[in-house]
């Protein structure tokens, strides 16, 4: 990777605040209650998560979308401040719900969602066109609230004022849920999903296929995040994987944002590769995962990178003692 470069990152869509509560291994009946050990509240979606930990990594984003003027939306926007996000494109919808999410998190990390999608559905009236006009990259996460018209427009309207796009969302996994913005692609430089979103959206076999029949839609590449398993890429270059972590698993909300955020911080900021940035992303998601919500954890991009490093050195080392 080359030497850091200061981009700046508009990251518009679904902003929603996460409610997570650990342990939990069961619902109590009736009036029952039950202790935990934690409950945190945490900025989330893929335009929320992702914005959040392209702060922490470093990247100057401004966040864009929308939330209610309930105390939801004061707590969302002030922790995206906090960590260091640009908020001054939020818009606050008067009588709306912010969007949010309790998550109670089973042990191994998995969860159910009681989901509120709130003010998320005015965000076609809130697309920040003068911050996109002065932006580097626009991210775009949640594509299907805007359509696949608008989606369209905004998509081109980067593209012609020179900034580098990329897409992640939160579609159902199904054809109907990609067609929600599947004519967009020809439009985006990184497509985003994870495996369960893409092998729904298209209906392949495998997630090396389902990778192959996204990048032949239109998106300049094709990253596809698959949990535990490697990454897939399929650019021009091609078809490859790149590897993820072992980390004791507490909580996986917020991975793929945070490996969204991972990726486009290693590309955007420090020149690297689809292959070089999936490990930096795979990394970032590693140091999320290991705690509650997608803001947990005191990181920069120097210590994923050198998580990421050490990671590598102690494998190979492994396969060389084996050998």
């Amino acid at each position: 990777m080359s030497s850091s470069t200061t981009r700046s990152v508009v990251s518009f869509g679904a902003y929603i605040l996460d409610c997570l509560v650990a342990p939990v291994s069961r619902i109590p009946d009736g009036q029952g209650g039950e202790l935990v050990d934690e409950i945190a509240l945490s900025p989330a979606g893929p335009a929320g998560g992702t914005a959040l930990v392209l702060a922490k990594l470093g990247v100057k984003v401004r966040s864009a979308g929308c939330v209610g003027t309930d105390a939801s939306g004061t707590l969302l926007m002030s922790l995206l401040e906090e960590a260091g996000a640009d908020v001054a494109n939020m818009r606050r919808i008067d009588g709306a719900t912010t969007s949010a999410s309790v998550l109670p998190i089973r042990p191994d990390g998995s969860r159910p969602a009681l989901h509120v999608i709130g003010a998320n559905t005015a965000l076609k009236d809130a697309v920040p066109w003068d911050a996109i006009r002065e932006a580097d990259h626009l991210h775009l996460g949640g594509p299907e609230f805007l359509g696949p018209e608008e989606a369209t427009r905004v998509l081109s309207f980067a593209r012609a004022h020179g900034a580098t796009t990329s897409v992640d969302s939160l579609a159902a996994s199904s054809p109907e849920g990609f067609a929600l913005f599947a004519d967009a692609l020809p439009l985006v430089d990184y497509l985003l999903p994870n495996d369960e979103q893409a092998l729904g959206w298209t209906g392949a076999d495998s997630v090396a296929e389902a990778t192959r029949r996204l990048y032949a839609r239109g998106a300049a590449a094709v990253i596809v995040t698959a949990g535990a398993d490697p990454t897939t890429i399929v650019d021009a270059s091609g078809e490859r994987t790149a590897p993820v972590f072992d980390v004791d698993v507490v909580d996986t909300s917020g991975c793929g944002d945070s490996f969204s955020a991972g990726f486009l911080a290693a590309v955007l900021q420090h020149g690297a590769s689809p292959d070089e940035a999936a490990v930096i992303g795979a990394a970032t998601a590693a140091h999320v995962a290991s705690g509650l919500g997608t803001s947990h954890g005191r990181y920069t991009f120097a210590s994923v990178t050198d998580f990421a490093a050490s990671a590598a050195r102690k494998k190979e080392a492994v396969a060389h003692a084996g050998s």
